[in-house]
């Protein structure tokens, strides 16, 4: 880097840099492209909510039960009626049932032989609708998070639509998804340019109201004011470097600082991350635990007319050992115990409680909800890793998987495509992960996928997929 960047990054305050951190400036190295906003459109959504059932959520024992299955496939639930007329889902989601008719199931998502089956291949895909690259099958789930990576769907939203006038466009809560070592790639904007990664709004799971927000945070003493006078040293800083080359990475720091600076200073912004506001009655519907509460953020952060809002349901560590996962829906090992004691009940409640309270108040129809994971579960039950049979864990599975929206033009209380008699593979209407981003660009009104890379050649966000207009 050149020395003159060097002395402007001493001569920050550390307080001030990881305040407006959170807007991920570290990574000065990753390249911008331009991308010019969609004009915009009418269509109904007008912000997205997807959930992320971190680990592989089991779509034959959620959404797509076999009761006539043999035994070691069909597993140990059992399907209820809904309030969709012919729809079904697991005996443990209840609340969700009530809800079936704002729900359309996609059973026929399938990688159809483009992944790894590894976590890492499967977020990628998932949230960029890109099928892995060749460096996902050499590297597995050690493959890290590269500049030259497609984008995040939310990322692409991000840069398309119009920005928000006081808060970020794309915000992710309550963690950033991987393991201390490593990140799991699919949710940067990567190739896109830095300024439209994610702000990350971090939670806490033994004290779930409490949200950290590092771009809305002022450390120690710095008020508003002191806020002011240094960003005056930084302009004047700035000043004495304009002679000085600035490649495009630092021309987006510049951006980033800017945002940084306008979001501390406003206290719009933080009343909308402050979930404590809610009465209680609403926030014990969607129940105490951070995911739920996380939901309930995303609702605020909709409502405020937040485009895209990425809520991955964060893991528990005391079912990391029962279940023999990372303690979310990783579940290779008492893959029934877990969702019955532990899984389905949280998120049954939570997102109940989400779907309800936008249609109460006017929001299901003007925003997308999609719930979707990295994998499904290997229909057969008794993943060998964790004991066989005896176990009655599922491995991942890749080949069929159900993801599910609701809302934001899409129609509610119906099936689309359909898994064969054991839920292994799509049978009927096989839909791929870069169907899914096509549908959810159109419905969010962005059908100009055309982008400029850092040397100035125009590509296209997503050549591949198509929309599924049945749904619609």
């Amino acid at each position: 880097m050149h020395s003159g960047h060097s002395t402007i990054r001493a001569a920050l305050d550390r307080r001030v840099f990881l305040a407006a951190g959170g807007l991920g400036f570290a990574g000065l190295q990753l390249p911008s492209s331009t991308a010019a906003p969609t004009p915009k459109r009418e269509r109904p959504a007008q912000s997205t909510i997807l959930i992320w059932l971190s680990g592989g959520a089991s779509h034959i024992d959620m959404w797509d039960l076999k009761p006539d299955a043999p035994r070691e496939y069909r597993g140990e639930f059992h399907p209820i009626a809904t309030s969709a007329p012919g729809v079904r889902v697991c005996e443990h989601l209840p609340n969700v049932a009530r809800q079936a008719h704002h729900l359309a199931l996609i059973r026929s998502l399938g990688h159809y032989g483009r992944g790894t089956g590894d976590h890492h291949a499967g977020y990628y895909y998932n949230l960029t609708g890109h099928a892995p690259d060749p460096s996902f099958r050499q590297l597995l789930n050690n493959r890290k998070p590269l500049p030259s990576d497609w984008p995040y769907i939310g990322s692409v939203v991000a840069a398309k639509r119009p920005p928000h006038p006081y808060l970020p466009s794309l915000i992710s809560l309550p963690q950033k998804p991987g393991f201390p070592e490593y990140t799991r790639p699919g949710q940067f904007a990567a190739r896109l340019g830095l300024e439209y990664d994610a702000s990350y709004v971090y939670g806490n799971r033994d004290k779930p109201l409490e949200f950290a927000t590092p771009v809305l945070t002022l450390q120690g003493d710095v008020g508003v004011e002191r806020l002011q006078s240094r960003r005056q040293l930084l302009s004047a800083l700035d000043a004495a470097q304009r002679e000085a080359e600035r490649p495009s990475s630092l021309r987006t720091y510049g951006r980033q600082q800017e945002k940084a600076f306008a979001l501390l200073a406003s206290k719009q912004t933080k009343g909308a991350f402050d979930v404590g506001k809610e009465p209680s009655r609403v926030r014990d519907r969607y129940g105490p635990t951070i995911n739920g509460t996380s939901l309930l953020m995303a609702r605020r952060l909709v409502e405020s007319g937040v485009p895209f809002v990425s809520v991955f349901w964060m893991e528990d560590p005391k079912l990391a050992g029962p279940c023999k996962s990372g303690g979310g829906w990783d579940t290779h090992g008492s893959n029934f115990t877990c969702l019955r004691r532990h899984l389905l009940p949280e998120f049954d409640r939570s997102f109940s409680a989400l779907l309800a309270d936008l249609h109460e108040r006017g929001l299901l129809e003007r925003t997308l909800v999609l719930v979707n994971s990295e994998m499904g579960r290997q229909p057969k039950v008794g993943d060998p890793r964790s004991g066989g049979p005896g176990g009655a864990g599922r491995d991942h599975w890749t080949h069929c998987m159900t993801a599910v929206m609701a809302g934001g033009g899409v129609g509610g209380g119906q099936t689309y495509g359909a898994s064969d008699k054991i839920a292994a593979y799509p049978h009927d209407k096989p839909v791929a992960p870069e169907d899914i981003a096509k549908t959810l660009y159109h419905l969010m009104g962005v059908d100009d996928l055309e982008a400029v890379d850092r040397e100035g050649r125009p590509f296209n966000l997503l050549p591949e997929g198509r929309v599924l207009a049945d749904l619609l």
